[in-house]
């Protein structure tokens, strides 16, 4: 019986993704891997999940992958988690790992990211994670990322997050010119906003958007991982989903808001 780590390997951007195959490349020699990931690409579906649509569970292959359990999903990071947990695997693995993306979810972008949301799935069963992207979107050279993923990985294993937190790894654009190493930074507030562009369907002549995208920027702080990436550092930033309740706002508002709330309905009644 292996006595090293089970590692459960997830994406957003589907399991034929070049990204995916490399991060499997490059925990090979640190653990048991399984991978499960969407059949399809399932970029931008956050913690989204799959109620209304039948879930099928697919054998893959890739080359050279015989050590490995590798199943497709045809729905969403999330579904992947849930099913790899309850389904495909025997016991509870050690570490979710999702990723590579094509494309940042540095800042506030993690909000939207299947990537992250399939390791979020993982948080709530008690599972840590990490999630691991490249800034990249155009032209991402995911061989540069191998080397470095494994330590960090390593790390994680050795050195756990607190309860309900996980790594948000963003690598840099540029990564052969001008890396200048790993830091744990802080998140940043950038994100990629909407640009509705109207267009006419040419048959039905009826209005359509595009939803878009550019750039929402910010003032940030120097420790950010959005500055950071900039100056050609890769960022890993402790991301905190257990308990989202502003404390000090509840502790600071709740008479008030009881008090109010309470006594208006009681006014309406009578």
């Amino acid at each position: 019986m292996s006595n090293r780590p089970l590692i459960l390997i997830t994406n957003d951007d589907g399991v034929h993704a070049p990204g995916i195959k490399h991060l499997w490349q490059s925990l090979r020699e640190i653990g048991d891997l399984v991978v499960v990931a969407p059949t399809y690409e399932q970029s931008a579906v956050g913690l989204s999940i799959t109620v209304r649509d039948p879930l099928h569970i697919t054998p893959v292959h890739w080359n050279d992958s015989s050590e490995s359990s590798i199943w497709s999903v045809n729905g969403t990071p999330a579904d992947c988690i849930k099913l790899a947990l309850n389904v495909i695997l025997k016991k509870s693995p050690d570490l979710v790992v999702s990723g590579i993306n094509r494309g940042t979810n540095a800042g506030r972008n993690l909000l939207y990211s299947g990537t992250v949301g399939g390791v979020i799935e993982g948080l709530m069963h008690d599972i840590p994670g990490i999630a691991f992207s490249i800034c990249d979107y155009f032209d991402p050279n995911y061989q540069l990322l191998e080397q470095h993923i494994p330590s960090i990985v390593n790390y994680m294993l050795n050195h756990p997050l607190p309860a309900g937190t996980f790594l948000n790894v963003n690598f840099p654009q540029q990564m052969q010119t001008n890396f200048q190493g790993v830091r744990l930074v802080k998140q940043g507030k950038e994100y990629w906003g909407e640009d509705p562009e109207h267009r006419e369907h040419p048959a039905e002549k009826s209005s359509y958007y595009w939803l878009g995208s550019r750039l929402a920027q910010f003032d940030e702080d120097l420790d950010s991982d959005i500055v950071h990436l900039r100056q050609g550092f890769a960022t890993a930033v402790p991301i905190h989903v257990g308990d989202l309740t502003h404390h000090r706002h509840l502790e600071q508002h709740r008479q008030a808001f009881e008090t109010f709330v309470n006594q208006s309905t009681e006014a309406v009644k009578n």
